[in-house]
């Protein structure tokens, strides 16, 4: 399937979506839904503030903004994990409402929840994204979806608003095998740059010129350019929560495990965030990784 970037802003007009998790993610991504002329009817599950954008409203339940009445047929969870969005959304399904997962969660968990969502005339589409706080603010994320053909080409303009790059991968769970397959990379690399700054530093190397010299080259990606300023300042403030990484972490080793797959790189980088987690680092970034490789190593010089 083609990506959705090309979907014109015209598809979007009249369009009513529900919105439901409006953290470090859902936040910027119902913003760029209502500027793109999308009437979305946000939730939260604690007190959020709400965006002065016009289209946009904020609602005290998840029943109030998932309204039928007010033209909702889509529901666009940004929960952590499956079993909020089951809590919240499962008393709320009718037929014809189609549910969007875009939290990460286990592919198995996922399709047996939306068979048995399918058989009250309801249907899930998973849409995990990587990106982080960035690119959902910049509408430069990338999506992973997986669900029915029919479903999923409903929600092509939606979902070209919030990515650069759409792809469908296959029927519902596929997104999240993506996902965890780009988990397991983002960790790996955010590790071993880690390893880099602290091979560096302790050789004496300046760790700015470092990074520019791994940017322009083979060594370079994505993760790096985000997250390079992280790295220098020591400023961990969360764009992508460390304990959030080791959690997804789990859904690629389980589901390695299920498909017969050995994972020994993963499996190891999913020890240094669990070591990011119990040196109470949990809440920060996971760039911080780092901090795990200098505490290996004796402690930051």
């Amino acid at each position: 399937m083609t990506p959705a970037d090309a979907a014109a802003p015209g598809d979007l007009r009249g369009r009513t979506v529900a919105v439901l998790g409006l953290g470090l993610m859902g936040r910027p991504m119902s913003r760029r839904l209502a500027e793109a002329g999308v009437r979305v009817r946000a939730w939260n599950r604690s007190p959020a503030q709400p965006l002065d954008v016009e289209g946009w409203s904020l609602h005290a339940t998840a029943e109030e903004a998932c309204d039928a009445s007010a033209g909702v047929d889509t529901v666009i969870t940004v929960l952590p994990g499956l079993a909020p969005v089951v809590q919240v959304v499962e008393p709320l399904l009718r037929p014809g409402l189609t549910v969007v997962v875009m939290g990460t969660t286990s592919p198995t968990d996922l399709r047996a929840w939306a068979a048995r969502v399918a058989e009250r005339g309801a249907a899930v589409v998973d849409a995990p994204v990587s990106g982080g706080d960035v690119g959902a603010a910049t509408g430069r994320l990338s999506v992973m979806v997986g669900g029915d053909d029919d479903a999923v080409a409903r929600l092509l303009p939606l979902l070209g608003v919030l990515g650069s790059v759409v792809r469908h991968l296959g029927p519902v769970g596929s997104g999240q095998v993506a996902k965890a397959c780009n988990q397991a990379v983002v960790a790996t690399t955010l590790a071993v740059l880690g390893e880099a700054v602290v091979l560096a530093e302790r050789s004496g190397l300046d760790v700015e010129a470092l990074l520019d010299v791994l940017g322009s080259g083979l060594a370079g990606s994505r993760a790096l350019e985000v997250k390079r300023e992280k790295l220098l300042s020591r400023d961990f403030t969360p764009g992508g929560l460390s304990a959030n990484q080791h959690h997804d972490l789990g859904f690629a080793l389980a589901q390695a495990r299920a498909a017969g797959v050995a994972t020994p790189v993963t499996a190891l980088v999913d020890q240094l965030f669990g070591a990011m987690r119990w040196t109470g680092r949990g809440e920060e970034d996971h760039s911080g990784v780092v901090q795990v490789l200098e505490d290996l190593a004796g402690g930051r010089r």
